[in-house]
């Protein structure tokens, strides 16, 4: 039986998971898992580079930056992610990948930085005068990141594929440069990530920074306020008034969680037979129930940080026996291995 394909994936330590997270990338996460070698790592350093979470004086703060990943891990752990199955673990507790960091920087083209759209992005979005290193130079980082475990594959949406293209652009130029393919051209997995709306625009994804949000950490208590809050039809007034499901956030969350009925519902809301505050209530009760055992779970690994800890802890030490093996043999082939 041929060895499994390498899969790496990171996410920025934000604290507890929303409905997007989960959705977007951590049920996928999960079901790769079987199929692939994964390495899902915890990207402490990529979180530096965040302008919106800089002080005044242009310094990351990192007060929360420890609880951010222990929540994150335990959010990580309760969607079904299993140590015995994948590599978890946190990014900079694996040393190696700056050094390989800084190795590619010295072959990575300005122009192709520059050029990013992530970072022009950034730049425009959150007004930033004066740029980072850091900021510029993370797809550099992130491509250490996947070639250090010599990742073949990176699941994404379609929206980041330029950012794996980008990696792939890295190791290509490296293994031309000294002759030997020590890296493997990483691909873009991409996935159908269906689309999950912030609570008060059907037209804005789901993000912890606008606030509207739901939390896999929410009680079902706190769900139900939150799906009440949200933003419906406004030109639905009344019961008896026919609706624009198309055009309303709850309608766009019972696509994702009461599939089998959304043709009975948007009949009964076009028809002004379904009024917006039970629909709102169905909905927030078939929510509760797909969260129940990932809810559960958490209960129960909350009371057991020291395990966190020896997952993050353990998968760190497994890729560190990989990401040495792959240093060993880039220091060989740039001949800095004296």
């Amino acid at each position: 039986m041929s060895a499994k394909k390498v899969i790496t994936s990171g996410m920025r330590p934000t604290g507890s998971l929303h409905l997007g997270n989960l959705i977007g990338a951590l049920e996928n996460w999960v079901k790769l898992q079987d199929e692939y070698q994964c390495f899902y790592f915890i990207v402490d350093w990529h979180s530096l580079t965040t302008p919106g979470s800089q002080n005044s004086v242009g310094y990351q703060y990192t007060t929360n930056l420890a609880d951010n990943i222990y929540q994150m891990a335990l959010d990580w752990l309760s969607a079904g992610l299993d140590p015995n199955k994948s590599t978890i673990f946190i990014q900079s507790h694996v040393p190696e990948v700056a050094e390989l960091f800084l190795l590619l920087g010295m072959i990575t083209p300005l122009g192709w930085l520059e050029r990013n759209p992530t970072y022009r992005e950034m730049l425009e979005d959150y007004k930033i005068e004066y740029p980072t290193y850091g900021l510029l130079g993370y797809p550099t980082l992130q491509a250490a990141d996947i070639l250090i475990y010599k990742g073949e594959y990176v699941p994404v949406g379609k929206d980041q594929e330029s950012h794996v293209n980008l990696a792939r652009d890295i190791a290509g130029r490296f293994n031309n440069i000294y002759g030997k393919n020590v890296f493997p051209l990483p691909e873009a997995l991409l996935t159908q990530m269906p689309k999950v709306p912030s609570l008060d625009n059907p037209n804005r994804k789901m993000s912890k920074s606008s606030g509207n949000y739901i939390a896999i950490a929410h009680s079902p208590e706190e769900t139900v306020e939150r799906v009440k809050s949200m933003f419906t039809d406004p030109a639905k007034i009344r019961k008896n008034d026919k609706g624009h499901p198309d055009g309303c956030v709850v309608f766009s969350f019972h696509t994702i969680y009461n599939k089998e009925k959304i043709d009975l519902i948007r009949f009964e809301c076009q028809e002004g037979k379904r009024g917006c505050v039970d629909c709102k209530m169905e909905l927030a009760n078939v929510m509760n129930k797909a969260l129940f055992e990932i809810r559960e779970r958490r209960k129960e690994l909350a009371n057991r940080p020291q395990y966190i800890k020896e997952v993050l802890f353990e998968g760190a030490q497994k890729a560190r026996s990989v990401a040495q093996k792959t240093l060993a043999e880039v220091k060989e082939v740039m001949k800095l291995n004296y």
